[in-house]
């Protein structure tokens, strides 16, 4: 696993028209997370991403940023989903002496569930900070696209 969080992440959703099967081509909408410091830089990095997939046109419908802090990636070809991770840092209030908790969003590659479970679990937990899930849930992103060095 590597953790890249010093990115600036966009959610962007492309749509374009798919050959399926036999059928006729149909419309489809996908969405992918693509780094980049400016809207305008993630359009052209999703543009030319997107390039050498897809035959034809296709326009970009939707640019936002992203929800989450951090990208949890995996070295394993098998993880090919993608996961949103809630994870509550448990802090301790000095004034009161009780427990709060900050909530942070994380993206997180994996095969299955369980998988993106003991991913997450694996980057925590080489951490000092007391931490739980909230929730971890499949999301419908396709990919992710990082700056090419």
């Amino acid at each position: 696993m590597r953790e890249n969080g010093q990115a600036s992440w966009f959610e962007v959703k492309i749509k374009y028209d798919k050959q399926v099967d036999d059928d006729p081509q149909k419309k489809v909408s996908e969405t992918y997370v693509v780094d980049a410091l400016t809207f305008a830089e993630a359009e052209e990095n999703i543009t030319n991403e997107m390039s050498a997939y897809i035959t034809g046109e296709f326009e970009v419908a939707d640019i936002k940023k992203a929800s989450f802090k951090a990208i949890f990636f995996s070295d394993n070809p098998k993880d090919d989903r993608w996961y949103k991770a809630k994870v509550q840092f448990i802090i301790i209030d000095e004034k009161s002496g009780k427990e709060k908790y900050t909530a942070i969003n994380y993206l997180v590659q994996g095969n299955t569930l369980q998988t993106a479970i003991k991913n997450v679990e694996e980057v925590m937990n080489a951490g000092m900070q007391d931490w739980k899930f909230a929730s971890i849930a499949e999301t419908a992103l396709l990919d992710v696209f990082e700056k090419k060095p």
